[in-house]
């Protein structure tokens, strides 16, 4: 018993370890360990890869119509009342137990190609499919990353927002010795109370954007909720030299690596060999076919002779003034059923041939449908440039984006020094009573304006070149 409960003890430790492995390797979360779970969670690249799969499905069944049809039959029934014997083709008026049996193969020869079209054009959506798989994977690391940089960027937000707090609240500390002693002017105890609020309202909404930037991240994984999360920095300080790729350069890129026209190609590939599918809808089809039928009926039967007897013919012949019966011999059977299986060999009849369906007039059926492929072909040649076009200018909008916050950048951090040590001044005057609250406020809240000014446009940047470097397939 004891040993029982030691097992047992011990699976139960063991499954609580795993458990709490897995929990723990979730709690600090890296952008690769992030662009992983997403693979692996998010829905919707799980509906690109199901539409994948009945692509290949139908590729598969375009390509099984190069091989014959083959079907067997088989009808098994009861009849009353007055039906056609179907061993003897005559009228009988009792009930019949009946049974019919056929196997008929057809093979397609010419049907101005139109299977190998088929197959032809499942095949580029099998491919238009895999690429859009591929378009979805490079979408959800795109989000993923814009996600846990804006994760990162409401972190920074909210480390500035409670050094803030922590710098008003010492000197609030200070002002409060005096307030008590009433030394000084008192109001600029109350100002520092005000401006003390004024942090700790920061502060809230720093925590509550930066909770609800890790949801939608969270979200995007396809996890539980749990705000728990820590997230590890992956960049650094900003390069001194703006970005190497041109927009053009970038937009050269994308038409080369991005799965997105790769796609949209293998459409256009798709719809262009659907117009050649739908004009075969004005060529003759020739295709060969065999049958093999059999039948059974309760009713047939067999007679088989057991011999011959003499009887009288009901006719007289008059030899001397005398009559004479006419006798006759008459061969005597008997009947049988026929059996089952012997009937089935002995009514089995096949057919072979040669079928040719020639279309003279279907209500312009084939012309409307050629006209239909055509306006789908032009669908997705209007989609391409249509992609081609909002490309370009996000590509555009993005790089111009990205500069412009390459040169705040450069510019803030230059403000953020000058006003750090204006803040420094401003201090040591207010501490030493030379200057009043109004203008240490003034300077503090500059400073602190500036740094989160650089931390937004630091992201911003780095949010730009992220969005630039998928453009290039990076």
């Amino acid at each position: 018993m004891n040993k029982k409960i030691i097992h047992l003890t011990c699976l139960l430790a063991l499954f609580y370890c795993c458990g709490y492995a897995q929990n723990v390797s979730y709690k600090s979360l890296s952008l690769d360990d992030c662009i992983k779970l997403a693979l692996e969670n998010n829905l919707d690249l799980k509906r690109s890869e199901l539409s994948a799969k009945s692509s290949d499905v139908n590729y598969k069944q375009s390509r099984n119509g190069l091989l014959p049809n083959l079907n067997m039959s088989y009808d098994l029934g009861i009849n009353n009342g007055r039906s056609i014997d179907p061993f003897t083709n005559a009228y009988s008026n009792q009930e019949l137990t009946f049974s019919n049996a056929g196997l008929s193969l057809d093979a397609t020869i010419f049907n101005g190609f139109r299977i190998l079209n088929k197959i032809k054009q499942d095949r580029f959506n099998l491919l238009a499919s895999e690429m859009e798989i591929e378009e979805a994977k490079q979408n959800l690391i795109l989000d993923v990353s814009l996600r846990y940089i804006q994760i990162l960027s409401s972190r920074d937000q909210l480390v500035i927002s409670k050094a803030r707090l922590e710098t008003t609240r010492k000197q609030l500390k200070r002002l409060e010795v005096f307030y008590k002693e009433e030394f000084g002017n008192l109001a600029d105890y109350t100002d520092m109370q005000g401006q003390y609020a004024s942090d700790q309202i920061g502060i809230i909404n720093a925590e509550n954007n930066y909770k609800s930037a890790i949801l939608s991240l969270i979200q995007l994984l396809n996890l539980d909720t749990d705000s728990n999360k820590t997230f590890e920095n992956i960049f650094g300080l900003i390069a001194s030299e703006k970005y190497l790729f041109s927009a053009d350069d970038i937009y050269n890129d994308a038409l080369q690596n991005l799965a997105t026209f790769k796609s949209k190609q293998l459409r256009i590939d798709a719809a262009n060999t659907g117009i050649k599918v739908a004009r075969t809808n004005y060529f003759p089809e020739v295709s060969l076919f065999g049958r093999l039928n059999t039948n059974y009926s309760s009713l047939a039967q067999v007679f088989n002779n057991t011999g011959s007897v003499i009887s009288e013919t009901g006719d007289f012949v008059n030899i001397g003034n005398q009559e004479y019966p006419v006798l006759q011999n008459e061969s005597t059977f008997e009947s049988n059923k026929i059996s089952y299986e012997d009937q089935f060999n002995n009514n089995l009849s096949s057919v072979v041939g040669v079928s040719v369906r020639i279309p003279l007039f279907n209500g312009f059926q084939a012309k409307n449908t050629v006209s239909l492929q055509k306006i789908a072909l032009e669908e997705t040649k209007v989609e391409l440039k249509n992609t081609k076009l909002l490309f370009k200018q996000t590509i555009e909008d993005a790089y111009n984006n990205m500069e412009s916050a390459f040169e705040r950048f450069h510019i803030l951090q230059d403000q953020v020094v000058a006003l750090e040590e204006s803040f420094r001044i401003n201090e040591v005057r207010f501490n030493n009573g030379v200057s009043n609250i109004i203008a240490y406020l003034t300077s503090k809240n500059n400073l602190d304006s500036a740094k989160l000014n650089l931390n937004n446009t630091k992201y911003e940047y780095l949010l730009r070149v992220k969005i630039l470097d998928y453009y290039r397939g990076v």
